[in-house]
């Protein structure tokens, strides 16, 4: 795992991708699974049955800022794993509800189907 150069949410490349990049502003379509380090748990998945790729817009604070960060510089087609501490996902308070603990550490891999910038798709 690389570290995010002023945060401490690290990244690792699994899958290579090709084509434009996902830069602050944009708006990007993933397939993501989310797992809380703290016991291995999975708490979202895309891919699970009934579940759709998840769109947002990008390094505009629309997602934890571990995601935001984290995402930002990859390519279409490319499948990146995040970590991300407490303080740059959901804190101290974590986010019950999904079954995230207090101070809870995400992992994450992330795949990007799509990018589509201020001018349309790229």
């Amino acid at each position: 795992m690389e570290p995010i150069p002023g945060y401490e949410t690290t990244k690792q490349t699994i899958t290579a991708g090709s084509g434009p990049v996902v830069a602050k502003g944009d708006t990007v379509t993933v397939h993501a699974t989310g797992i809380v380090e703290e016991g291995n748990k999975k708490f979202w998945s895309t891919k699970d049955p009934g579940q759709q790729p998840f769109t947002y817009q990008a390094g505009v604070g629309k997602v934890i800022t571990g995601w935001d960060q984290g995402c930002l510089g990859m390519n279409v087609g490319e499948t990146r794993k995040l970590r991300i501490p407490a303080h740059e996902g959901y804190g101290a308070g974590g986010f019950p509800a999904w079954g995230i603990p207090p101070g809870g550490t995400l992992l994450f891999e992330i795949e990007v189907l799509s990018i589509k910038g201020k001018g349309g798709e790229l």
